[in-house]
């Protein structure tokens, strides 16, 4: 989240995502959660030299330089402070999972990352993520200044790097977003000169539900609206079967999410590419837990959602997308898939005790299926663009 000099937690504007806060696609969020190492995307100038800023605070001193291997430890610490600081109520990935994360970048993606310091002390983590096969005119930024070193001039210092590496690369837009429980990164956000682009509500399920026997109706109910429709579900992989069908729903999310004033389109996904989200999903150390409804006429997966959680967190899991083909739609099909995909996971991970998402405000269908299931609101998000 976005505060004064502090953390900017970047996600991926949703339908219903939250691959994370932080190693999220740009749909997976979102795609951001909201919320991956690898140098060969810096120019060489900038592996060679740091660039430095003069602070206004007593003379202080800011440097910014590409990260390696040898500040992943520190930069482990700035980020899990400044987590536990703005999103305590959310798991922070564990260090074995957060090295996974900055050792790679998510397909059809590329990362540059690096490290801010205050007087030779690091205190700030800078991460940008441009997507390679769509959106070329983006990219999603995550700032982490370690509470502490907040208010110094850090968090400016990283955004203003932000944009002109975006510029130098020939993008015109900056993705970031602010959470409503801390006041000061809404107004640092308008200060850079932002644009706020999408309102979001994050919600929470609590497992076990308190109601379990009602939801067991509704999902009986739900079944007899949805006669010629099957169940397909899965960990991992899409089956080859429906990988196509996965390309093609994810494909409309932002065709059918709000999108607000986001310059966002649709993206580019194809049956490899499903297949390498969810290779790399698990990859980092996560498993995906993904239900289906197939139409039995045609054979084809016409709705779907995810479920998706760290295998080292297991008491914590993110509901990512949740979507159904236009034409099946006034079928319950969308409920069906969320509640059986709710009940599966339940029966291969019985440690899980919450489960989050992040829905534009907008979508108010998503939002009244989620609060049908028991998620309760917890707190408001602002997805805000610069351009430069």
């Amino acid at each position: 989240m976005l505060s004064a000099g502090g953390r900017v937690a970047v996600r991926a504007p949703t339908f219903e995502l939250g691959d994370n806060l932080l190693g999220a696609s740009t749909t997976q969020r979102r795609r951001r959660c909201a919320t991956v190492l690898s140098t060969k995307f810096f120019p060489a100038v900038n592996r060679s030299r740091r660039t430095r800023c003069a602070s206004s605070l007593c003379g202080m001193s800011i440097a910014i330089e590409p990260f390696t291997h040898h500040h992943r430890d520190v930069v482990y610490q700035i980020t899990r402070a400044a987590w536990e600081a703005d999103v305590a109520d959310i798991p922070h990935p564990s260090p074995a999972a957060f090295a996974a994360m900055l050792e790679s970048s998510w397909p059809a993606h590329s990362d540059e990352r690096y490290v801010a310091f205050l007087d030779g002390v690091a205190v700030g983590f800078l991460r940008l993520r441009m997507p390679q096969a769509d959106n070329l005119a983006n990219v999603d930024v995550e700032v982490v200044t370690a509470p502490g070193h907040r208010r110094r001039g850090v968090g400016r210092a990283m955004l203003g790097h932000a944009v002109r590496r975006a510029r130098a690369l020939g993008r015109a837009h900056l993705m970031s977003s602010t959470v409503d429980h801390i006041p000061d990164g809404a107004a640092f956000a308008l200060a850079m000169g932002a644009n706020a682009g999408l309102a979001e509500t994050r919600s929470r399920l609590d497992v076990p539900p308190p109601d379990q026997d009602r939801l067991d109706a509704l999902l009986a109910d739900c079944w007899r609206h949805a006669a010629g429709y099957r169940l397909v579900q899965w960990t991992g992989v899409a089956p080859e079967d429906y990988l196509g069908d996965v390309a093609r729903l994810e494909s409309r999310l932002v065709l059918d999410a709000p999108m607000g004033e986001l310059p966002m389109e649709p993206e580019k996904i194809d049956a490899d590419r499903a297949r390498a989200n969810d290779e790399h999903r698990i990859a980092l150390g996560r498993t995906p837990f993904q239900t289906g409804a197939v139409h039995e006429a045609s054979d084809r997966m016409v709705a779907w959602t995810m479920i998706a959680g760290h295998n080292d967190t297991p008491v914590h899991a993110w509901q990512n997308i949740t979507i159904v083909d236009p034409d099946h739609r006034g079928r319950r099909l969308g409920l069906i898939v969320k509640l059986e995909n709710l009940r599966y996971i339940r029966g291969l991970r019985p440690e899980l005790t919450g489960i989050d998402t992040i829905n534009a405000s907008a979508n108010r269908h998503m939002l009244a299926i989620n609060e049908t299931m028991g998620f309760r609101r917890v707190d408001q998000w602002v997805q805000w663009q610069l351009t430069v």
